[in-house]
């Protein structure tokens, strides 16, 4: 089964992810901020993580720099999910090493087509 690293602060997007990947058949881990994910992926070593970008203590792209510059970790594929919608925000986010970039607000049918696409 492959393992699904959840990263956001709104719970309501955790709730609705989490049983839409199950239900896809994800083993889905959750985590509410970057310190959070960071810990639970060196832990569990995702095939994907969907990570959101403002967060408290670490925001997404802190995360999705460790992540890609760590050899157990850089085969994560990673699914930024954010409403920061700008160019710059959206390239930046590619820069640090993002596979995909969605933003807020989604839908939820394409996002599952798409990591089913990556993983």
């Amino acid at each position: 089964m492959k393992k699904i690293l959840i990263v956001d602060d709104e719970p309501n997007i955790l709730l609705s992810l989490d049983f839409l990947m199950k239900k896809n058949g994800f083993e889905v881990f959750i985590a509410r901020d970057g310190e959070e994910a960071l810990d639970i992926a060196q832990r569990e070593k995702p095939t994907i993580v969907i990570l959101d970008i403002m967060m408290p203590k670490v925001d997404g792209y802190e995360v999705c720099q460790f992540l890609k510059s760590q050899a157990d970790l850089s085969h994560a594929r990673v699914i930024f999910l954010s409403a920061k919608s700008k160019d710059t925000d959206i390239q930046k986010g590619y820069d640090v090493g993002a596979d995909l970039y969605v933003t807020k607000p989604f839908s939820t049918r394409t996002l599952v087509k798409q990591v089913k696409e990556l993983a």
